[in-house]
C-alpha cells in the first residue's frame, strides 16, 4: 500500500464554494479520504473556520478561512489505469469550452463517474488532467453505455443554474436511436410511470409500474429500413434509463441493449457492426448559457461506428 501526506492548508472560500456544507464540500474536495475520517477530524476539531471549531453541518461563507490539517490517506495506485486508452479520444471529443462550462461527445463504454468496481469515470479524468481547476461537476449523467453530449460546470453557479433550468424543464435534449422494427407513425409519445428495481445480480432497472414516477418521451421517425427504424427522441422528463425503457415497453428494443434489449434480435445483425454498442446518441441540447444568457445550441456528431453501420442498412 502507498501512502501520501497531505500537508496542512488554508483555503480562502470564494463565490463558487459558498453555502455547501463544510461535510460535503470536504468529501468533494478531498475524494481519496474516507467519510469516516472527514467527520473525525471535524468532530474533533482538526478543521477550523476563522480559527474556531465547527459543526459538520456548517454552510461556507464567502471570506472564510478553511484550514485543513495534514492528513495521511491511501493512494488507490490504479485509480487511473486506463485513462490513457481514452486520453487523445476524450481531448479531441470537447465540443465546447469557457470560463463556465466544459461540453464533450462522451464516447460509448466509458461511466461519467467512477463507483460500483469502476475506476474512473469522465469527471475523474477531466480533474486529472485539470488539477488547477477549482471546481468541476458533472451538470447531469447519461448512461455508461450512451454515447454523446455531457456537460460538465466549470463554477458552482454554473452548477446551480444548469440544475435551475433543469428543474424547470428549460433544457430540451435530443437523443438518436436505432430501434428494432418498424415504429409506428401514430406513436408520438409515450407516458408510463418507471419504477427502479433491484435484481439478483445487483443491477438496477426501470420497469413501467403505476407506483413509479411520472414520465414522458417523444419520438419522431427519422428513417427507416427493413428491419428498423431510426428515431429521433425527445425526453421531457430525465428518469434514470427513462428512453430505453419506454421504447423496450412499447415493444422496438433499442438495438445492442443488453438491459432492455432483445438477444436474439440481436444475434441475427451482430456480424454487421464490430462494437455492439448500445445505438442510443444524445445528439442536441439546447439550454440558457449560465453566465451570459444567450441561447446555446450543441450538436455531437456520431461516432464512425454508428455512421458506417447505418450505410450498411436497407
Amino acid at each position: 500500500m502507498t501512502y501520501k501526506i497531505l500537508s496542512a492548508s488554508i483555503i480562502y472560500i470564494n463565490e463558487d464554494m459558498i453555502n455547501q456544507r463544510i461535510d460535503n464540500f470536504l468529501k468533494k474536495k478531498f475524494k481519496n479520504i474516507p467519510k469516516s475520517m472527514i467527520y473525525r477530524i471535524i468532530r474533533t476539531g482538526k478543521i477550523r473556520i476563522n480559527k474556531k471549531r465547527i459543526k459538520p453541518n456548517y454552510k461556507l461563507k464567502i471570506g472564510d478561512h478553511l484550514k485543513v490539517p495534514s492528513i495521511k490517506i491511501l493512494i488507490e495506485e490504479k485509480k487511473y489505469f486506463h485513462v490513457n486508452n481514452y486520453e487523445k479520444n476524450l481531448l479531441n471529443n470537447i465540443l465546447y469550452e469557457d470560463n463556465y462550462l466544459l461540453i464533450i461527445n462522451k464516447p460509448s463504454g466509458i461511466a461519467v463517474h467512477g463507483g460500483s468496481g469502476i475506476n474512473f469515470g469522465i469527471i475523474e479524468y477531466f480533474r486529472n488532467i485539470r488539477p488547477l481547476e477549482k471546481f468541476l461537476e458533472l451538470v447531469h449523467r447519461i448512461d455508461r453505455e450512451t454515447s454523446g453530449i455531457l456537460i460538465l460546470a466549470k463554477k458552482r453557479t454554473s452548477l446551480i443554474s444548469m440544475h435551475k433550468q433543469i428543474r424547470e424543464k428549460k433544457i430540451k435534449k435530443e437523443y438518436i436511436a436505432l430501434v428494432h422494427g418498424l415504429w409506428p407513425d401514430s406513436l408520438k409519445k409515450i407516458s408510463e410511470p418507471l419504477l427502479k428495481v433491484n435484481l439478483k445480480n445487483k443491477q438496477k432497472k426501470m420497469l413501467i409500474n403505476n407506483n413509479g414516477k411520472i414520465s414522458e418521451t417523444c419520438f419522431q421517425i427519422k428513417k427507416q429500413y427493413s428491419f428498423a427504424t431510426l428515431l429521433s427522441i425527445f425526453p421531457k422528463t430525465g428518469r434514470t434509463h427513462q428512453i430505453r425503457a419506454h421504447v423496450s415497453h412499447a415493444g422496438y428494443p433499442i438495438l445492442f441493449d443488453k438491459r432492455y434489449g432483445d438477444s436474439n434480435l440481436d444475434k441475427r445483425i451482430k456480424q454487421k457492426m464490430s462494437s455492439n454498442r448500445l445505438l442510443l446518441h444524445a445528439v442536441s441540447i439546447d439550454f440558457i448559457h449560465p453566465n451570459n444568457g444567450n441561447i446555446l445550441h450543441i450538436e455531437a456528431p456520431l461516432d464512425m461506428n454508428i455512421r458506417n453501420f447505418l450505410q450498411t442498412l436497407v
